[in-house]
């Protein structure tokens, strides 16, 4: 059974034993700041750069809705190292669209990774994670898109319900702008239960164990004129990145 709900809050102090019992939780951006211990003004002088993503060229839906940049990192204690710009791999069993192909994206820009908020959230989002798995280094890629209205509709999750092929996935709402849709959908990946709300308010949170829940979002439309949703997913894999192995 799927429920229908508003965004389902978790206080900062109950994120770990929420994602223990259930495998997914979200934050506000107050709940954010204090469980990553980062300033959401400093993550807001992020948000210009969403102005200059660049036009997914891989859509194999043929649509002209997504537009994203990707650069990949390494996490070791309090050390975040970029490594080299590489190219997004996911296998066919987990992204049956677009899985099997080298997707070579441009970067993140400098200015961003560049900005000491950066580092902590992708530090901050190492130490919950490493207090569920006995893990202290985590190769994470970072993925940031826009999803347009361009076409009409846009497909934030082209791909349908999936899993990542990672230990962890953090959605981050960055921005919507006159639209509708866009609902965040959560199931078990081995039981019928599930739980679907919207994402509202910027840099609000949606954590996954990947293992164990399923996600999608619903496609957007627009109000009037043309809209968008921006979003920041940071996936995190002990394993090394995807395609090494």
């Amino acid at each position: 059974m799927v429920a229908s709900l508003d965004a389902p809050l978790t206080p900062a102090s109950s994120l770990l034993p929420q994602m223990r019992d259930r495998g997914y939780a979200v934050l506000g951006p107050d709940g954010v700041a204090q469980a990553l211990g980062v300033d959401i003004a400093g993550l807001d002088a992020l948000l210009p750069s969403w102005d200059d993503l660049q036009p997914d060229r891989y859509l194999k839906d043929g649509g002209n809705y997504r537009r994203r940049r990707h650069s990949c990192f390494v996490v070791e204690d309090a050390r975040v190292a970029q490594v080299p710009h590489r190219a997004h791999w996911q296998s066919l069993d987990y992204n049956a669209l677009h899985g099997g192909m080298q997707r070579w994206f441009e970067p993140i820009a400098d200015d961003v990774t560049a900005q000491p908020v950066w580092a902590q959230l992708l530090r901050g989002l190492a130490a919950q994670f490493s207090q569920l798995r006995t893990e202290r280094r985590w190769y994470v890629e970072a993925h940031q898109f826009r999803i347009d209205t361009s076409d009409g509709i846009g497909r934030p999750t082209p791909e349908g319900a999936h899993r990542d092929g990672v230990d962890f996935v953090a959605v981050f709402l960055v921005a919507r702008q006159d639209i509708k849709g866009g609902e965040t959908r959560v199931f078990e990946a081995t039981g019928p239960n599930g739980q679907r709300f919207t994402l509202e308010d910027p840099w609000s949170l949606l954590l996954l164990d990947d293992a164990r829940v399923i996600h999608e979002s619903t496609p957007i439309q627009p109000l009037a004129g043309a809209g968008h949703r921006d979003t920041l997913v940071l996936t995190y894999r002990a394993a090394g990145f995807q395609g090494d192995d």
